[in-house]
């Protein structure tokens, strides 16, 4: 019992595939190739890893080969490995009698990590995988070499190094899940907590590090549990602990999992009446906590989607950020009854949002269905499509409105510098005239450009489609314009001025 309970022999270093293996691997290639094409065509369903082992001391010239099988789906899965082996054997004789496979099932290899014989585990890491269509050898080397760089820093504390069994079933999966318990029963420099966040993060530094010297891009996820706190979850019947002890599978045991893993499957590790009550009041709790989620939607998300936009709309129309309840009002009263841009369905919608909002805020509804949800989900979708369409209908008319506004501005403004020259126009000669002026008193030649653009803006708007931002270029150019004209005038009116005072 107590030789069973030693730390196994770590190696001097990490395990890698040594410069030997690398050459014979290569040499072989063709040989192996052959093999695994071979033994596949009759078996790939079960073959879940096929592996070349280090060479053996004494028979340097044999080539060993792990074959790994998975036997789950067999009705005798005893008479299966003996035929396996058999026909195995043959092929490995016809392709070279030197080839020497090893055929071991999960179910074995898993049966002799209860036993704590991980000698195969250490031979796996060392291996050169040739066929790993589940990826079980890559999880296993890196979980193996891990847990040797972990074992090698802190030996005193790791009791148990835990795989998750989906790795022993021979599930493809998107990441490898391992399990590693503390022993915290006689720390006394530092707190429990802290003793497990700080081995906790070394360790998972160190699954980066086995990551990288594998190559094996999945994701290592790597879980720390303190003894205390694992126990305590055994009597609290958790559930993610009892599965880890049902399904998992370790790698390496000081005598703490594989009692407490035999304990379950007897029928002595049972839940306290205090454990099975707190996980029916968890599930009462999470019930409750859905119907809050649910009301929650329409109290608060589906209220602040509908009337956020609403809001939006009447500031870009150009009125102040109003009220919620104001909102509604101004909605109805602008683009319903005023402008007709917008059809009381719509407001409806809102003001229905808004009343299921405020009970809900006075608890007057205390329970809300999916049903409801649903339907005041259609409404606000619908809601909110009429009025993206709304703000590009403000937005033509504000279009319309800053064309009309900028065209009036500068055709005055036009106006007053010919007079003030005693040049007769008319609408046609408008810009012909404020040309002669911009001629005449030597201003800056594009005023007379920024006037034609506007005019033509002013002509075109409503046959051409023009866009926003073009309008708003021309608005920027006329602001320029309008400060030049202007600066014009006034110095103008000035010398006037003077030369009134001067005949004086």
């Amino acid at each position: 019992m107590e030789e069973s309970r030693k730390l196994p022999e770590l190696p001097e270093e990490i395990p890698e595939i040594s410069k030997e293996v690398q050459k014979k691997l290569d040499a072989l290639k063709v040989k192996l190739e052959q093999f695994k094409k071979s033994i596949l065509k009759e078996k790939n369903n079960n073959i879940v890893g096929i592996s070349l082992l280090p060479p053996e001391k004494e028979n340097k010239d044999f080539i060993n080969v792990l074959v790994l099988l998975n036997t789950d789906n067999e009705k005798d899965p005893i008479s299966f490995i003996d035929r396996s082996i058999k026909f195995i054997e043959k092929q490995a004789t016809e392709v070279d009698k030197n080839i020497k496979p090893r055929i071991m099932s999960l179910y074995d290899l898993k049966e002799s990590c209860y036993d704590g014989k991980y000698e195969i585990l250490r031979m796996i890491a060392m291996s050169a995988p040739i066929h790993d269509p589940m990826d079980v050898l890559s999880a296993l080397r890196i979980s193996e070499i891990h847990k040797t760089m972990s074992l090698k820093k802190f030996e005193k504390y790791i009791v148990s190094y835990v795989a998750a069994g989906s790795l022993f079933r021979g599930e493809k999966s998107n990441d490898i899940d391992i399990y590693l318990v503390v022993d915290d029963t006689d720390v006394k420099r530092m707190s429990r907590t802290e003793l497990r966040d700080k081995l906790g993060a070394i360790i998972r530094g160190m699954g980066a590090q086995a990551a990288e010297l594998t190559g094996i891009k999945k994701t290592f996820h790597i879980q720390t549990y303190i003894l205390t706190d694992f126990w305590e979850s055994i009597k609290d019947a958790h559930p993610v602990i009892f599965t880890l002890l049902r399904d998992g599978v370790p790698l390496f045991d000081r005598g703490v999992f594989m009692p407490w893993k035999l304990l379950l499957k007897m029928g002595r590790i049972r839940p306290s009446q205090e454990a099975i009550e707190m996980q029916m009041d968890i599930g009462e709790r999470l019930i409750e906590r859905t119907k809050y989620k649910l009301l929650s939607v329409v109290g608060e998300d589906l209220y602040y989607a509908v009337l956020n936009p609403a809001q939006a709309a009447l500031m870009l129309y150009g009125i102040a950020p109003p009220t919620p309840k104001e909102t509604i009002e101004l909605l109805d009263k602008i683009f319903v009854k005023q402008e007709k841009m917008l059809e009381k369905k719509y407001v409806d919608i809102l003001e229905k949002i808004r009343v299921y909002y405020k009970d809900i805020e006075h608890r007057k509804i205390q329970k809300i269905s999916g049903k409801d949800i649903d339907e005041l989900l259609i409404n606000c979708e619908d809601y909110l499509k009429r009025i993206k369409k709304l703000f590009e209908q403000i937005q033509k008319k504000k279009d319309i409105e800053n064309v009309e506004e900028t065209y009036d501005s500068c055709t005055k403004i036009a106006r007053e510098m010919i007079e003030l020259n005693k040049i007769k126009f008319t609408d046609a000669t408008l810009l012909s005239s404020f040309k002669q002026v911009i001629e005449k008193e030597k201003l800056p030649s594009h005023l007379g450009d920024i006037l034609k653009q506007v005019m033509y803006i002013k002509r075109d708007y409503k046959t051409k489609k023009l866009t926003t931002q073009e309008i708003e270029k021309v608005r920027r150019d006329a602001r320029i314009y309008m400060k030049n004209c202007v600066d014009y005038i006034q110095r103008r009116n000035l010398f006037e001025l003077s030369k009134v005072k001067k005949e004086k």
